[in-house]
C-alpha cells in the first residue's frame, strides 16, 4: 500500500490557554487536492501554518513521506506558501522574483534557471511578463506570480492561505478554474485554506471541515454535500431548511418523523450502516435546491402555505409556511405548480436532498431552534 505524503498525528497547538487545535489526525495523499474548509477562527490557517513551520505545534507529530518535520525550520521542509497577500518583493520584477528561491539555496546555474522560469511561467499562462515589476500586475496576475515562485521550487506540498480572497467575485471564479487545472496539470499537492464553501466544493478532491479546531468531517465534496457527519457540518455545507422534528418510528434505513401534521420518511444518518437513536427528537435538514413544489397532493410530501416568491436571475426563491416553520425552497425554472402567495401546495425533495441527524446540544447554541 502506497503511503500518504503527509500525515498529522494528534496535532495539538495552544496560543496562551486557548486550545486551538485539538488532536488533528488525518493524511494527505500524493498529488491530490484537499481543502481545509471552516468558519473565521476555526483553526486552518494556523494548522497549515503548522505544516510550513511557521508555527510550533504543542505535542503530536507531522511526517513528510514518513519522517517527522515537526522540529525543522520552515527552508529545511519541501513545502512553499502561497499567502492571501501574495508577499511578492516590489522592488524585483516578475523574472527575480520567481529565481529568487533557486538563487538562494544555489539550486541551480542561471541557464537552467532561465529554463525553469520560462517553464513556470508558461504553466500559469504568464509568458512574456518577465521584466514587469509587480505594481504592474492586476491582482490575478500578482496571484499566478505568487504560485509559479512556489512551484519553481518542485515542493513536496504547496500551502495555499486564501490566495483568491482578495479578488473580485468574478475573477474569483476564473481563477478557481484555473488553479484546479494547474494543480492537475502539474501533479503538486495542493493544501488549500478557505472559508467559501463553493470554492471548496468546486476545486477539491477532498474537504477537511474544521471547526473550533477539530476535524468535523473529511472526505469528497459529494459526499460532504450529501451526507454531513453532524450538525454543524449539515449547516455549513449548503443551503439548508433545518428543522426538529418527532420521531415516530427508528428503521434500518429510513425513519418515519412528524413535523407538525405531516409525517413523512426520512433518510437517517449514516445511511446503510444502520439506524441512529435519536431518542424521540431530531434534526430533518433538507437541501434547498433540492426541494420542489406540486400543486397535487403527492406522497412523502410536507402540506405548506405560500409566504412569498422572489425572483432573482435563474433562481426562483419560494418561502412556505409548515406547521408554524418557514421552509425556503429554490427552484431554477418554472415549475410545473403555478403557485402565487396564499396557495397550499405540496412540497418534496430528491432522496439524496433531505437526512435525519441526532439532537445535539449546539442546536440552540447555533440559533438554529
Amino acid at each position: 500500500m502506497k503511503k500518504p505524503l503527509l500525515s498529522l498525528v494528534n496535532i495539538n497547538k495552544y496560543f496562551g490557554n486557548v486550545h486551538v487545535l485539538k488532536d488533528v489526525s488525518f493524511d494527505i495523499e500524493h498529488g491530490e487536492f484537499l481543502t481545509l474548509l471552516g468558519p473565521s477562527g476555526c483553526g486552518k490557517t494556523t494548522l497549515l501554518r503548522c505544516i510550513a513551520g511557521l508555527e510550533r505545534v504543542n505535542s503530536g507529530d507531522i511526517l513528510l513521506n514518513g519522517s517527522s518535520i515537526k522540529d525543522l525550520a520552515p527552508n529545511k521542509r519541501n513545502v512553499n506558501t502561497v499567502f492571501q497577500n501574495y508577499a511578492l518583493f516590489p522592488h524585483l520584477n516578475v523574472y527575480d522574483n520567481i529565481a529568487y528561491g533557486p538563487r538562494v539555496k544555489k539550486s541551480m546555474d542561471e541557464v537552467e534557471l532561465k529554463e525553469r522560469v520560462a517553464e513556470v511561467l508558461d504553466l500559469v499562462k504568464m509568458s512574456g511578463y518577465e521584466k514587469r515589476m509587480t505594481h504592474q500586475l492586476s491582482g490575478g496576475q500578482r496571484q499566478r506570480i505568487a504560485i509559479a515562485r512556489a512551484l519553481i521550487n518542485e515542493p513536496d506540498i504547496l500551502l495555499l492561505d486564501e490566495p483568491l480572497g482578495a479578488l473580485d467575485l468574478k475573477l474569483r471564479k476564473h481563477m478557481q478554474t484555473e488553479l484546479a487545472h494547474l494543480q492537475r496539470k502539474t501533479q503538486t499537492t495542493f493544501v488549500y485554506v478557505t472559508h467559501d464553501q463553493e470554492e471548496a466544493l468546486n476545486m477539491s478532491d477532498r474537504i477537511v471541515v474544521i471547526d473550533q479546531g477539530e476535524v468535523q468531517q473529511l472526505g469528497s465534496p459529494r459526499d460532504i454535500y450529501n451526507n454531513p457527519r453532524n450538525l454543524f457540518v449539515a449547516d455549513f455545507i449548503g443551503d439548508r431548511n433545518i428543522m426538529e422534528v418527532e420521531v415516530l418510528e427508528i428503521g434500518e434505513v429510513y425513519s418515519k418523523v412528524k413535523l407538525g401534521s405531516n409525517i413523512v420518511n426520512i433518510r437517517n444518518l449514516n445511511h446503510g450502516q444502520g439506524p441512529q437513536e435519536y431518542n424521540g427528537t431530531a434534526i430533518l435538514a433538507i437541501h434547498m435546491d433540492k426541494m420542489r413544489i406540486s400543486c397535487d397532493e403527492i406522497s412523502n410530501s410536507l402540506l405548506g402555505e405560500v409566504l412569498s416568491i422572489h425572483y432573482a436571475g435563474s433562481q426562483i426563491r419560494i418561502e412556505l409556511n409548515v406547521d408554524g416553520k418557514t421552509i425556503t425552497v429554490v427552484e431554477y425554472q418554472k415549475n410545473e405548480c403555478d403557485c402565487e402567495v396564499g396557495d397550499k401546495v405540496y412540497i418534496t425533495w430528491e432522496e439524496s436532498g433531505a437526512i435525519l441527524l441526532p439532537l445535539e446540544d449546539s442546536w440552540e447554541e447555533r440559533g438554529l431552534a
